[in-house]
Parts: C-alpha cells; sequence; structure tokens
C-alpha cells in the first residue's frame, strides 16, 4: 500500500515537471513566433540576443509570453494553437514597447498587464480573422500598444518616455544628410523587430532565424537588403535607414509572404513575391509614420501587417501570386 503510494507520488511528480517543462518550451515558441518561426531553440537565442541588449527587456519577454501561453491555457484555447506559440508573440511585443516606451516606478507592472490584455485580444481577433482566412499577425500588438500610449494623455498614473513627443506636421522637415552606415544598417534592421538598436544583437538574431531554417534566414537576409536599398532610392532619412526603422517590417513581411504563407515550394514565386512585400513596406512605412507624427506614436510593425494582408488577401484572387 505504502509502495503504491510512492509510486502515484512519483508518477505526479514526473507528470508536473514535464508539464511545466513543456509549458516552458510554448513560452519559448511564443517569443521565436515573433519573427513567425516556431522553435524553441531560436526563442532562446532570441532571448539571449535581448537580454544581452537590456536584462530587464529580456526578462519583460519571458514573463510576457508565458503569460499569454498561460491565458491561453486556462482560457481553454485550441491546444494546438497554444503550443505553435500563438498565443505568446504578441503579448512578447506588447511587454517590450510598453516597458520602453513607458516611465515611472510601475511602468513594467503596466507593461506585463497590457501583455495579459494582448492575449485576449489576441483570442478575438483570431476568431474575426478566421471568417477572412487571414492570419492575425502582429495586430492586437499593435492596436494594445497605441492604445495604451494615447492612455498616457488621460491618465496620471501612465506616463510617457521623452522619445515619444507629437509633432506638428506644417513644421516637419525632411533630412536626408549624413553618411549611411551600411553594415550597422544591416544588422539593426532585425534588431528592431524586438525594438534592439546594436550591431551584436542583429547578429545573433540573424543565427537564430538561420538555425531555424536556412531558407527563412536567407529571405530575412534579402528582406533587409530590399529595404535598405529602396529606402535609400526612395531618398528616405539616412539616420532611419541604418538605425533599422526601415528594415525590420521588410524582414517581417518577406519571411511572412515568401515562406511562412506560401505553399509553393518553388524558389521563383515565393521570392519575387516577398520581394515585393518587402517594397511595399517601404513606401508603407514612411505614410504610417507621418500619419502618427501628430499623436506621437511610433509605426511598429503596421507597415508589415498592411503589405502582408495586401498580398494575402489579393493571392485569393491572384492564386499565382
Amino acid at each position: 500500500m505504502e509502495r503504491d503510494i510512492i509510486m502515484k507520488n512519483n508518477h505526479r511528480k514526473g507528470w508536473m515537471e514535464g508539464d511545466i517543462f513543456q509549458f516552458l518550451i510554448t513560452s519559448l515558441k511564443g517569443i521565436s513566433q515573433v519573427i513567425l518561426i516556431e522553435n524553441a531553440l531560436t526563442g532562446v537565442i532570441i532571448l539571449i540576443a535581448i537580454t544581452s541588449t537590456s536584462f530587464l527587456l529580456g526578462v519583460v519577454s519571458l514573463l510576457s509570453s508565458i503569460i499569454g501561453t498561460f491565458i491561453g491555457k486556462i482560457g481553454g484555447a485550441d491546444e494546438a494553437k497554444i503550443k505553435q506559440g500563438l498565443f505568446g508573440y504578441n503579448s512578447v511585443l506588447t511587454g517590450i514597447a510598453l516597458t520602453l516606451y513607458m516611465s515611472g516606478p510601475y511602468h513594467w507592472i503596466i507593461a506585463l498587464f497590457g501583455a495579459a490584455v494582448t492575449a485576449i485580444l489576441t483570442a478575438s481577433m483570431m476568431h474575426t480573422m478566421k471568417y477572412l482566412e487571414l492570419p492575425v499577425l502582429t495586430t492586437p500588438f499593435i492596436i494594445l500598444t497605441w492604445f495604451m500610449l494615447l492612455v498616457t494623455y488621460r491618465l496620471k498614473v501612465i506616463n510617457l518616455t521623452k522619445e515619444l513627443v507629437p509633432q506638428d506636421l506644417s513644421n516637419w522637415k525632411l533630412n536626408i544628410e549624413g553618411d549611411i552606415n551600411w553594415i550597422e544598417g544591416t544588422f539593426s534592421g532585425i534588431g528592431q523587430i524586438f525594438f534592439l538598436d546594436n550591431t551584436l544583437s542583429g547578429i545573433i538574431l540573424f543565427i537564430a532565424v538561420f538555425l531555424a531554417g536556412w531558407r527563412l534566414g536567407l529571405f530575412a537576409v534579402v528582406g533587409n537588403a530590399v529595404a535598405l536599398l529602396v529606402s535609400y532610392w526612395l531618398g528616405a532619412e539616412h539616420l532611419l535607414i541604418y538605425e533599422g526603422l526601415y528594415g525590420y517590417n521588410a524582414i517581417l513581411a518577406m519571411i511572412a509572404v515568401g515562406s511562412v504563407y506560401n505553399d509553393n515550394k518553388q524558389w521563383v514565386q515565393p521570392l519575387l513575391t516577398g520581394i515585393l512585400a518587402a517594397i511595399l513596406t517601404v513606401p508603407l512605412t514612411a505614410s504610417v509614420a507621418t500619419w502618427l507624427l501628430p499623436y506621437g506614436l511610433p509605426a511598429l510593425t503596421m507597415p508589415f501587417v498592411l503589405s502582408t494582408l495586401i498580398i494575402l488577401g489579393a493571392r485569393k484572387v491572384l492564386p499565382r501570386l
């Protein structure tokens, strides 16, 4: 009898340990899904890249993914979607963004709360978008972050950082002076997906993507290169080019349209369509950023979402696209 009790306790303990381990793996996938990749090891490397820049951001990223995954779990979401990390990635981005753009002693708590609400919004948008047969992408993150940042103008407890300042378009001047650091621009683009602006983090992130698949890595490189060249040719501000602010949306769009949401196993069509999506993100970035200037809001990943949905929506009518 005593032996049976011990065996049951050991079995329960082993099950709990396995369950916790699986939950952690899923949470790491939530981090990797930010760049549309379902790979726990990629998630670990991304977490290293974030933490190497800011320990706080690393902690917030992991906790945000855990929170998003937990909400999906206790909410009774489809287990397959939970295990893919689909309830984590929007929460990760929201947690990072609110931590960076808000100030005050409790800003990280507000960021984690925002991550939780984002998971709920993600579930809501999953239900809505399934009728359109289009992916949610990072739309929940964008909506929640913009709303939270605008709340700061009406609620005293929540404060914005000095980086986000509303600007009058009538006084706006385009500054394209200065040289472009092409090396920095090459690695800053992918870093900006996670709001990172240093070369080392960019290198680590490229390694993370190539680890998940050399095709994904190649598409990331091409997407970034396209953004650099097109933005320079169109006369974008040099500072924004080499800081990667035109690159990160192009990388995401290239991976999404050319690989993740493309069943064509050939090279030419996915590559060309991905390049088209990457090109579209450049004027979209300029447009969205200008539209948001009077509100002091960042463009975030809205250019990526718009470009990707344009192509994926058009593909339902133009299947060869």
